[in-house]
């Protein structure tokens, strides 16, 4: 029996990990091979023609869905507009099935719009419940899905896995638009994986090719003996530790932080140049050297976490923890200099990179707020908590100062405290020795 882990509610995940612990079931879930299709690629035309007519029928739909909801919400009483009527996914199809941009774009391409505009609706029904529970969790209040441009806009192109193939290492396309593009794009995933969908999404004036695929989930003993943890930051990206007494390592930061200080100089730059000659505050140039940008960070964080979840993959680790606080970014008070190359980083990233390639190699991966770790000791056996913080005892160069006088890698000892966090009888093994001089790992851009 094989269950996808994407349909199965909360409340029922513990019956599964007992019954897939005596090998009643299988679990499975997704993984994504991504295909960048540039402009210059001579089927570009094709799939932007099929996602400017995804864009049409998400348009559509969505007038028919708030237009309604508009309508209906007069009615309601102010603060309750979650109870306004909205057309959900059955009646919304038959509601657009004979329409043009249905016909045009076709019934199986069609439908997975529609599903994909149910559910931006279907969560922000969820968000504005929620936020009348919990406002602080936002930003802002939700608000309803908007249209897309009418003319630069584009929408994603989705098809189901009856429409396209993989064989001998080449993706095969079933639908009669896509065929001229048959044994052009090669994959690494196997023929005997079970494919889910593959999609075409515009990203910065591109298109990114999506193949969703499933794979086998490792079975993860529920146990944690070999412990490693992760303390991000801006320099030092990420200083890994554990509690088996291996020497930490840092993952160099600063290669990212020199393409941040380059990218805002140069944006700087240019802004202040049009804004001067031309009254504008973005040119192509711009798009073009953001998206540059952007590949830069994202193959350094893909390369940065290979090398952490391999780490751990040859020392055995069973778990992994990382300190990460959601919406730190949005709530950092540090100098204007500090915060521009820490808000340059993207920390969700890296951490959601981590999650699944823990995922696929069995490990357990934990986050935790990470407050108070910076100026607690360690090595004392200091909980790190706001009674034990002294943020004076992180002297220059980046040393930490304990009770004895003995100074340690500042942000190995906030990786060490993080895990303390989360296991608080960790042991701590070599940390004074290992700990005052660890590896740093340089990975080129």
């Amino acid at each position: 029996m094989v269950v996808n882990l994407q349909y199965i509610p909360l409340e029922h995940l513990r019956v599964l990990e007992q019954c897939r612990f005596i090998g009643v079931i299988k679990i499975k879930t997704t993984r994504v091979e991504q295909h960048r299709i540039k402009k210059n690629n001579k089927f570009f035309s094709i799939i932007d023609e099929l996602c400017w007519k995804s864009k049409n029928m998400y348009n559509y739909g969505n007038y028919i869905i708030r237009q309604e909801f508009i309508q209906t919400s007069k009615e309601k009483e102010e603060g309750l507009r979650e109870n306004a009527n909205w057309i959900k996914y059955n009646e919304l199809f038959n509601l657009c099935k004979d329409s043009d941009p249905y016909r045009e774009l076709g019934s199986n391409v069609g439908q997975a719009t529609l599903r994909k505009l149910d559910k931006a609706w279907n969560g922000f029904f969820k968000s504005i419940k929620d936020y009348g529970k919990n406002p602080s969790k936002y930003c802002g209040r939700p608000k309803i899905p908007k249209y897309i441009d009418k003319d630069k806009g584009r929408y994603e192109c989705g098809l189901d896995n009856h429409k396209f193939k993989i064989k001998n290492r080449y993706i095969f396309f079933c639908w009669k638009p896509l065929k001229v593009m048959n044994d052009t794009f090669m994959t690494k995933i196997a023929e005997d994986k079970k494919l889910i969908q593959l999609r075409f999404v515009p990203k910065n004036g591109e298109y990114i090719m999506e193949v969703v695929y499933e794979i086998d989930v490792p079975d993860i003993e529920d146990n944690s003996d070999r412990i490693a943890s992760i303390d991000l930051g801006i320099d030092n990206l990420m200083t890994i530790t554990t509690n088996c007494g291996i020497k930490p390592f840092i993952i160099n930061g600063k290669p990212l932080k020199s393409v941040n200080q380059y990218y805002n100089k140069m944006i700087a730059d240019k802004q202040s140049e049009l804004k001067k000659r031309y009254n504008r505050d973005y040119s192509n140039e711009m798009r073009r050297f953001t998206i540059k940008r952007n590949h830069k960070i994202d193959d350094y964080i893909q390369k940065s976490t290979k090398i952490v979840v391999d780490f751990c993959k040859e020392n055995n680790i069973d778990t992994l923890v990382c300190g990460y606080n959601p919406g730190w970014k949005q709530e950092s008070n540090m100098s204007k200099k500090v915060n521009q190359k820490f808000v340059g980083i993207p920390y969700l990233s890296i951490v959601q990179r981590l999650a699944y390639k823990c995922e696929a190699e069995g490990i357990i991966f934990k986050t935790t707020d990470e407050s108070y770790t910076s100026g607690t000791s360690f090595i004392d056996g200091e909980q790190p908590v706001k009674g034990n913080y002294d943020k004076s005892r992180r002297v220059h160069r980046g040393l930490f100062v304990t009770k004895e006088g003995e100074k340690i890698n500042a942000d190995v000892n906030g990786s060490y405290q993080i895990m303390k966090k989360v296991f608080p009888n960790v042991f701590d093994n070599g940390i004074v020795g290992a700990g005052s001089h660890p590896l740093v790992v340089n990975i080129p851009l």
